[in-house]
C-alpha cells in the first residue's frame, strides 16, 4: 500500500465520501524531521451500501425486513437511507427516516427480490438491515434470517454441502452499475474440489442484479456432507450468502465466516442445542491442530470426546459436538492447540433444535468482534423473543445494551452487562416498553474484552423450534482521519 501525505479535515472528509461503504483512509506518510506523528480521529462514515440476498423460492414465503442506524449523542444533519429492489428497475422497499427508530417492511412469495441500497449523511454509521422469511411447510420450510451485508470480494463458507438431502445455492448480488465476474471454489476432506467443465469460474452477474448457483451443479457426483466454499471476484464485488435446505430438517442461511485467523470465536450455541457440528477449513499450506473450548456461563471446559482437532492443510474437517450445550447456552473457542503451530483457519457451526419430524437448523459462523458497536436489526417480543449471548475473550468486558423502539412504537430500554472473560452470559433480548413491531438490539462495548454476540430469534411454528442465529459484528460507524497539521507560517514566507 502506498503510503500519503497528512490530508486536510475537509480532504479526507472528501475523500471518505468517495467510499461506497468506507471502511478505512490510507495512512499518512511519516513526518519529516522527527516530528510527532499526528494522531487520528475516529469520524463516523458518510456513506454506507447493504445488499440482501432474494428471500424464497417458496411461493409461501412471508418475508419481513428491518433497519435501522442506530442513534449517536451530537449526531445532527440530514441523511437517506433506502432498500431497492436489485434490479434495473429498482423499486423501493425500505425507507429509513431517521437514526435510533427502525423502520419495517414485507413482502410475500417467491417473488421478493433481491435488495441493495445506501444510506448517507447522518443515516450512514452503523446502518444496519436484516430480512426474516418464515416458510411453514415444504422442503424449504424453516425460519431463514439474513443480515444485510456490505458488498465485497473475497468470502468464505465453511459448513456447505452437496451431500444428499441438501441443497446449498451461493446467492450472488451485484449493486453496481457495471458487471461482476465471480469464481466459486468448493474443498471437501481430500482439498480442492474439481468443478465440472470449469462452471464454477467467470460466473457473470450483470449490474444490479442477483444471481442463485446450486453448489451440487458446480461438482455433480460430488457427495460432500461437509464442506467449504470460498467466493472471489475476478471484476466488480457482490454481497453473497449460502441459503441451505436440508430434507425433513430445516433451511436457513449460513452467512460468511470471519475472515481466517489461528484462534476464532463461533458464538451463541442455544441452551437446548440437539445437534451441533463443527466444520473448520484451512486454507494455508500448514496442517492445523486445534484445541476446542464451550465458554459457558461459569467458565470455559474442554468437551468431552473432542478436545482436538486435526486439520490438514487445504481441506475441510468436521467434528460432531452433539448435544454440546446440554442446558446452558454457550459460545465455542477455537485456539491453537498447545503443541501446534498458530494456523489461520475459517469456520461454522450447524446446529439443530427439536427431534424427529419438528427439527429446526440453523448456522453460526466465527465472528468477528463487536468492537465499538454492533446491531441486530430484528427482534421480536412474545412467542418471538429471542436471547443474547455476549462472551468475553481475553479479559473481563463491560457492554452497553439498547433495545430500539419498535416499527410502530415503543420506548427504547438501555441495560448495562458485564461479561468475565472466558464466559458466556446469555439473557432474554431486553424489550422497549410498549412494543409495536420490531425492534434492533445495539451492543457496544464499554471496557475490557474483546466481546462477541450472537442473537437467537425463535419464532415457533406448530411445535417446530423454529429459530435463526445472526452473529453481531462491528458495524464499521466510524474510521480513522489523520488530523490536520497545518503550518500557516508558509502563507506569509
Amino acid at each position: 500500500m502506498k503510503h500519503r501525505a497528512p490530508l486536510t479535515l475537509a480532504a479526507a472528509a472528501a475523500a471518505l465520501a468517495a467510499l461506497a461503504g468506507a471502511a478505512h483512509l490510507l495512512a499518512p506518510a511519516a513526518p519529516a524531521d522527527g516530528a510527532p506523528a499526528a494522531q487520528a480521529a475516529r469520524m463516523p462514515v458518510e456513506r454506507s451500501v447493504l445488499v440482501c440476498p432474494a428471500p424464497s423460492s417458496s411461493d409461501i414465503a412471508e418475508t419481513v425486513y428491518t433497519a435501522i442506524t442506530p442513534a449517536a449523542p451530537g449526531a445532527s444533519g440530514r441523511g437517506t437511507a433506502r432498500l431497492l429492489g436489485a434490479t434495473k428497475e429498482a423499486k423501493p422497499v425500505l425507507e429509513l427516516k431517521e437514526p435510533g427508530r427502525p423502520a419495517g417492511a414485507s413482502a410475500s412469495g417467491a417473488e421478493a427480490p433481491a435488495l441493495a441500497g445506501a444510506a448517507d449523511g447522518v443515516l450512514a454509521p452503523g446502518w444496519t438491515a436484516q430480512q426474516t422469511t418464515k416458510v411453514s411447510v415444504g422442503r424449504a420450510r424453516g425460519l431463514l434470517g439474513a443480515a444485510c451485508t456490505a458488498p465485497g470480494t473475497d468470502f468464505w463458507f465453511p459448513g456447505v454441502s452437496t451431500a444428499k438431502g441438501r441443497e446449498d445455492y451461493v446467492h450472488l448480488t451485484n449493486p453496481d452499475d457495471t458487471a461482476a465476474v465471480v469464481d466459486i471454489k468448493l474443498f471437501g476432506p481430500d482439498g480442492p474440489v474439481k468443478a465440472d467443465a470449469g462452471t464454477n469460474e467467470n460466473i457473470r452477474i450483470d449490474p444490479r442484479s442477483s444471481k442463485a448457483v446450486s453448489l451440487a451443479t458446480l461438482a455433480p457426483g460430488a457427495q460432500l456432507a461437509d464442506a467449504a466454499a470460498r467466493v472471489t471476484t475476478r471484476a466488480g464485488r457482490v454481497g453473497a450468502s449460502v441459503q441451505a435446505g436440508e430434507e425433513g430438517v430445516g433451511a436457513d442461511w449460513l452467512p460468511a465466516a470471519a475472515e481466517p485467523a489461528p484462534s476464532l470465536v463461533l458464538p451463541g450455541i442455544p441452551a437446548d442445542a440437539a445437534s451441533v457440528k463443527l466444520v473448520v477449513f484451512a486454507p494455508g499450506e500448514e496442517d492445523a491442530d486445534l484445541a476446542l473450548r464451550l465458554a459457558g456461563p461459569n467458565g470455559s471446559i474442554s468437551p468431552a470426546g473432542s478436545e482436538r482437532l486435526h486439520v490438514k492443510a487445504g481441506t475441510a474437517a468436521s467434528a460432531d459436538l452433539k448435544d454440546l450445550t446440554r442446558g446452558e447456552a454457550g459460545s465455542l473457542l477455537l485456539a491453537p492447540a498447545v503443541d501446534g503451530k498458530p494456523v489461520p483457519v475459517v469456520a461454522a457451526l450447524r446446529v439443530v433444535r427439536g427431534s424427529g419430524a419438528r427439527q429446526e437448523l440453523a448456522f453460526v459462523p466465527a465472528a468477528a468482534p463487536v468492537g465499538a458497536r454492533a446491531t441486530a436489526a430484528d427482534n421480536r417480543a412474545g412467542d418471538g423473543a429471542g436471547v443474547l449471548s455476549l462472551t468475553a475473550v481475553g479479559a473481563d468486558a463491560k457492554v452497553r445494551v439498547t433495545a430500539s423502539p419498535g416499527t410502530e412504537g415503543g420506548e427504547p430500554a438501555v441495560q448495562e452487562v458485564t461479561v468475565r472473560a472466558g464466559t458466556t452470559q446469555a439473557l432474554p433480548s431486553p424489550a422497549p416498553a410498549g412494543l409495536k413491531g420490531a425492534y434492533a438490539l445495539t451492543v457496544e462495548t464499554l471496557s475490557g474484552g474483546p466481546v462477541y454476540a450472537s442473537r437467537m430469534l425463535a419464532l415457533p411454528h406448530e411445535g417446530i423450534p423454529m429459530f435463526t442465529v445472526q452473529v453481531l459484528s462491528d458495524d464499521r460507524g466510524t474510521v480513522p482521519v489523520p488530523q490536520a497539521r497545518q503550518d500557516l507560517s508558509v502563507l506569509t514566507r
